[in-house]
């Protein structure tokens, strides 16, 4: 029998299969590792940088001023001829804003000038015998005048009528008219032709406000009032302003607690004060209001309970100014210690209850501390 002769191919094709599968196995595993890969080194997307707005210091903390500088001196003051007011009825308290612990800034909003008293009817008692004819002929005169647009004329009769006879009701009445007239030539931005206690200043080359207002006797906030100035280092070289021509002066009449306020001895309003216990009377005579005196909310101790009050205390008595006073003359002469403020008790304004202060509604009392210049102004205290 033939013997039958080996062939390899089946060899040959075993292991062409075997390579094909190896192939194929390398291959799934590249595509398995591509996957893999994929999935978990993505590329995600980079959040966008968001620029936030930057804020200066000076953007958001409030402009410091300066306080006032002091002037000294003697100075007269007050018509002596303009006659006691006469008793007024007593108004109603009016709110006031809480005051401010930070020095004024200025702008201050221009405060309401109000009437102590309701304004009566002028001519009402023209039967009276208690008013001179002559009186109340310039009353009549005067107010022709107002309605003419004559202001000052208008101011300057009235004023002078205040020397004359007049009767409660009739003295009311003009000194009503001469408050509504300050509205208009004292406490705005307008200069009235032939006015001789208001004018137009231009500012000069290195001017600051302070500067200015000392100048002219008045304090620099009534001047950023007038001129609705926001902030002293807002004045600039070569603008013009309204300039008052100061001193500003009060008259206290004890009998019947009210406090003349005037500028120069032109009468400009009538605010209700509150005054000292009998124990504690108010001293009457001359004061000045004093240098470096004028202050905001100071730390106070309470003579009777030994207490130390700081202005952020809730039961602070102060209220929200303080001018410190020196007596000059009378029963004032040689006296320190005594102030105009005002009060955390409205209720004690027409009332003898201090300790000898003069106590003002807070409102009046930052009137009054814009007005009045340490140093100059003076208070006449009168029985």
């Amino acid at each position: 029998m033939a013997t039958r002769k080996y062939k390899p191919y089946p060899a040959r094709k075993q292991q062409k299969s075997r390579r094909m599968r190896n192939v194929g196995m390398v291959l799934i595993g590249l595509i398995v590792v591509v996957v893999i890969f994929n999935r978990t080194y993505k590329r995600t997307p980079v959040a966008e940088q968001v620029n936030e707005p930057t804020v200066s210091l000076s953007e958001i903390l409030p402009s410091r001023t300066a306080k006032p500088t002091t002037d000294s001196g003697p100075i007269i003051v007050l018509n002596p001829a303009v006659a006691a007011a006469e008793p007024t009825p007593k108004p109603q308290p009016v709110p006031t804003p809480e005051p401010v612990e930070e020095a004024p800034a200025p702008v201050a909003p221009k405060p309401a000038v109000q009437p102590v008293v309701v304004e009566p009817l002028v001519g009402a008692d023209t039967q009276d015998d208690q008013s001179s004819p002559q009186a109340k002929e310039a009353v009549e005169t005067a107010l022709k005048l107002r309605d003419a647009g004559k202001i000052i004329e208008a101011r300057e009769l009235l004023n002078d009528t205040l020397n004359e006879k007049l009767s409660p009701n009739l003295r009311s009445a003009v000194k009503f008219q001469l408050t509504k007239l300050a509205e208009q030539w004292l406490f705005s931005a307008e200069v009235f032709g032939g006015d001789k206690l208001t004018s137009r200043y231009q500012v000069q080359q290195g001017d600051h406000l302070e500067r200015i207002a000392k100048k002219y006797k008045v304090p620099y906030e009534i001047l950023m009032q007038i001129n609705g100035i926001d902030r002293p280092e807002l004045l600039r070289a070569g603008q013009h302003i309204k300039v008052i021509k100061g001193p500003f002066n009060v008259v206290i009449y004890k009998s019947n607690f009210t406090m003349d306020m005037y500028l120069q001895n032109k009468y400009i309003k009538t605010y209700r004060v509150g005054l000292g216990k009998v124990e504690y009377e108010t001293p009457s005579g001359r004061w000045q209001a004093e240098s470096g005196g004028k202050l905001i909310k100071p730390t106070w101790t309470d003579p009777d309970t030994g207490k130390t009050y700081v202005g952020s205390d809730p039961d602070y008595p102060l209220g929200s100014r303080w001018i410190a006073l020196t007596g000059l003359e009378g029963d004032a002469k040689g006296r320190t210690g005594f102030a105009i403020h005002g009060t955390k008790d409205p209720d004690s304004i027409g009332t003898r209850s201090s300790r000898g202060c003069i106590r003002l509604f807070n409102g009046d009392a930052l009137e009054v501390y814009n007005l009045l210049y340490g140093g100059i102004s003076e208070v006449v205290i009168m029985d």
